[in-house]
């Protein structure tokens, strides 16, 4: 498919065949591609915990309303959206600076502004979450895309509630938890609903100056 025809094909399903797997090399590729997905900086604030025994599925539903699709779903995603995901000595804040370094991005000497940079705009609770959130955001649309492109069908969740789900997986507390995304195939035999209405351009656009 070229990307007008995922963008347009992909749903929301409700429906998924328990019986058709997502090997772990498909979704290590699905992964792999929604990783190129921007973030501010590099910093990428976004990791998952990939939900697929019996147990773990039971814990989550438990967690989510008792939604049915996190059962018949092979693999379910709880997406991380990490609120220090900005901050000096974070995996993947040093990993950006070595990384800069080496592409020529930056110097040495200029360490202190690499640091005070994400302070000044990432620095408060509020924008603290909202840099994570925004950026474990574009990571999960990529995420629906990416497994779309590779033939399956996803469904993003956020009726479930987030202090069971951080309990249950014992998620720490510098990480919000946006949603859940369901991976598979849509069950053969279910009813698929007609495609939602859509905005037109001239509805988003709010001004053109």
């Amino acid at each position: 498919m070229d990307f007008k025809q995922v963008m347009q094909s992909r749903r929301a399903v409700n429906f998924f065949a328990p019986d058709k797997p997502v090997s772990e090399a498909e979704l290590k590729a699905i992964i792999e591609t929604a990783a190129f997905s921007p973030s501010g900086m590099n910093f990428q604030p976004w990791q998952v915990i990939v939900v697929r025994a019996q147990e773990a599925k039971e814990k989550l539903m438990a967690a989510a309303g008792g939604q049915p699709k996190i059962m018949e779903a092979p693999v379910t995603l709880i997406i991380l959206a990490d609120m220090e995901g900005w901050k000096a000595g974070r995996p993947a804040v040093e990993k950006t600076w070595e990384n800069f370094l080496a592409l020529g991005y930056l110097k040495p000497e200029q360490r202190g502004w690499f640091e005070k940079g994400p302070q000044r705009l990432y620095g408060t609770p509020e924008k603290s979450l909202a840099f994570a959130v925004k950026n474990a955001s574009f990571f999960s649309m990529a995420l629906m895309l990416a497994a779309k492109d590779a033939g399956f069908d996803s469904h993003p969740m956020d009726g479930f509630d987030a202090d069971a789900v951080r309990k249950a997986f014992s998620v720490p507390h510098h990480f919000f938890i946006p949603l859940l995304i369901a991976i598979g195939h849509f069950r053969e035999g279910a009813r698929l609903l007609p495609p939602k209405w859509r905005k037109t351009y001239a509805e988003i656009v709010f001004a053109a100056c």
